[in-house]
C-alpha cells in the first residue's frame, strides 16, 4: 500500500511540474516575442536618432561659422564708423561753424546798428543812469 501512495504522489508531483513547466514555456515565448519586436523597433531608431545628432552638429557648426562672420562684420562696422567720423567730423564741425557765422553776420547786417557801449575801469555811472537801482546793501542808488 505504501508503494502506491508514493507512486500516486509522484504522479501528482510529476503532473504539477508539467503544467508550471508548460506556463514557464509559454511566458519565454512572449518574453522572447517582447524582446524581438522591440529590437526590431529600437534598432532603426537609434539609427534615426544618430543620423539627427549628427545633422544637428553640422548644423550647429554651421551656426558657429555665421556667428563669427557676424562678429567680424560687427569688428568691420564699428572701425569704419570710427573712421569715418574721424575724417569727417572735425571738416563738419568746422562747417557748421563757419555757416552759423555767416547767418549771424548776414543777421547782424540786416539789423539796425546797436550803440556801442565802451566800458572804462575805473569810472563811476553817472548817477542819472543809476536812478531806479538798488544797491547790494539794500538801499537806493541815489546817495
Amino acid at each position: 500500500m505504501a508503494g502506491l501512495l508514493v507512486a500516486v504522489f509522484w504522479a501528482i508531483l510529476v503532473s504539477f511540474l508539467a503544467v508550471v513547466l508548460v506556463r514557464l514555456a509559454q511566458t519565454l515565448k512572449a518574453a522572447t516575442k517582447l524582446v524581438t519586436g522591440v529590437t526590431e523597433q529600437a534598432v532603426p531608431l537609434l539609427t534615426e536618432a544618430s543620423e539627427t545628432v549628427r545633422s544637428a552638429q553640422s548644423q550647429l557648426s554651421r551656426v558657429d561659422a555665421i556667428a563669427a562672420d557676424v562678429q567680424e562684420v560687427t569688428a568691420n562696422a564699428s572701425a569704419l564708423s570710427s573712421t569715418v567720423s574721424t575724417a569727417f567730423g572735425g571738416p563738419l564741425v568746422k562747417v557748421a561753424a563757419f555757416g552759423y557765422g555767416v547767418r549771424r553776420a548776414l543777421g547782424r547786417r540786416n539789423s539796425p546798428p546797436r550803440p556801442r557801449r565802451t566800458v572804462v575801469v575805473g569810472r563811476s555811472v553817472p548817477a542819472a543812469r543809476r536812478a531806479g537801482r538798488t544797491r547790494r546793501d539794500g538801499r537806493d542808488g541815489e546817495d
